[in-house]
């Protein structure tokens, strides 16, 4: 007989050993919707303006398009999920993001693409949040950011490689075969869904979807300060993800003279770090308080940050902004498990909204980010970015999710 991962807070056994595998590979896989949507196809905007006679601005819509989709889907599904269970709007979600993934790459000109790539972001926000909240489901306390933890084998990479299989893709096909590939791993991954993963959702477990009472859940969860705190933190480090992913390049290319494979190489790296720091945190998680790892991962994101920021500001040697990048850029296999997991931790009943409110606000915060680097351009600017971010992520952890004085109810901490 298997023994059993997960237990779920009335002390049933919820997930085999022999299954954690494969659970993991799936709702790992959930999560990576946004990067690989996002960032493979990002590489082939030059082409694509010339193909759909579109000019840049216009073109960026196919981004602004996909953004406001993943957040408007993200705030719709969660509450859903939570009503009639997670595994009905997950699978229509993933239909609709591989049939939507046929259009994008079929779209005869910009102003289908746009839509497209909107309806695409609709079916990719079902993946994202529902993957979150079925962990939430099926785990609670210590198991929980352990098998967070283990998400990050598959998740943590997707953002760093995603430019670069996008790139590499692009000398085999077209910018519509990179469609055509998001388009495969839509329906492997339904195809897989139906098989592999069943409702986690009990309906004695699932809540009322009334308008009203949907938003009572999100302004309850926005006043409570624990939980904004966390998702808060988590949501300042993936910004600063997404402004290493969107200035290194440039940086260590074009100013420190790196080659494209060199620059492979160390992007390869950073994301190896990730999934490393994600494995550390689970075999640490149990010996030591997921606060306390959170507060290490957010320590040393700020290090790095900093670091990050003294190598452009005096344009050091290369080796002196490698390090605190690698630093900076690994601690998010850390935070990130830790982050979701004390978010989620108090709101067992409302995972799906709560889920959603964390995706809003990582893709919102960190959407600001390449705006940002763009303003002054070059190494400083992503320099002051990356450090703002992780310092900042640091001071909101250690000054809204405080604890409540010794004695004192936690609901007086809240906002």
């Amino acid at each position: 007989m298997s023994r059993s991962f997960g237990v779920g807070e009335d002390g049933r056994p919820l997930v085999k050993t022999s299954h954690r595998l494969r659970y993991m590979l799936i709702l790992g896989s959930l999560t990576a919707f946004a990067p690989l949507s996002i960032d493979m196809y990002v590489p082939a905007l030059p082409q694509m303006t010339g193909d759909l006679h579109a000019s840049d601005a216009v073109l960026q819509l196919t981004l602004t398009g996909f953004i406001i989709g993943l957040a408007l889907g993200q705030l719709v599904v969660g509450p859903i999920s939570d009503s009639v269970g997670r595994r009905k709007p997950l699978l229509a979600g993933l239909a609709l993001y591989a049939g939507s993934s046929v259009l994008c790459a079929l779209s005869p000109s910009i102003e289908p693409l746009i839509g497209a790539r909107l309806v695409q972001a609709l079916g990719a926000a079902a993946g994202i949040v529902i993957a979150r909240a079925i962990v939430r489901d099926l785990f609670s306390g210590t198991s929980m950011t352990k098998f967070f933890s283990m998400l990050m084998l598959v998740s943590g990479l997707a953002p760093i490689l995603a430019p670069v299989v996008g790139a590499q893709l692009l000398r085999l096909t077209s910018w519509r075969g990179v469609f055509v590939v998001l388009t495969v791993f839509g329906a492997v991954l339904l195809f897989a869904t139906v098989l592999g993963l069943p409702e986690p959702l009990p309906p004695e477990r699932r809540s009322a979807n009334r308008l009203g009472a949907t938003l009572r859940t999100y302004g309850r969860l926005l006043a409570d300060r624990p939980f904004l705190g966390y998702a808060l933190s988590g949501a300042l480090m993936f910004a600063g993800l997404f402004a290493y992913v969107s200035a290194s390049s440039f940086v260590l290319q074009d100013i420190y003279g790196l080659s494209p494979q060199e620059f492979s190489f160390v992007f390869g790296a950073n994301g190896v770090g990730i999934v490393l720091a994600g494995q550390l945190n689970g075999r640490l998680v149990g010996r030591f308080a997921e606060r306390g790892l959170l507060s290490a991962g957010l320590v040393t994101s700020a290090v790095g940050g900093i670091g990050v920021l003294v190598a452009t500001m005096f344009t050091l040697p290369l080796p002196a902004l490698l390090i605190p990048l690698l630093l900076l850029v690994s601690s998010i296999g850390m935070v990130m498990p830790n982050a979701s997991s004390l978010a989620l931790a108090e709101h067992s009943t409302t995972a799906g909204a709560a889920s959603a409110l964390l995706g809003v606000l990582q893709f919102a915060i960190g959407g600001l980010a390449t705006p940002l680097v763009g303003i002054g351009g070059g190494a400083l600017s992503m320099g002051v970015v990356m450090a703002c971010f992780a310092v900042a992520a640091l001071v909101i952890h250690l000054t809204v999710t405080r604890r409540a004085p010794e004695g004192q109810p936690l609901e007086a901490v809240r906002v």
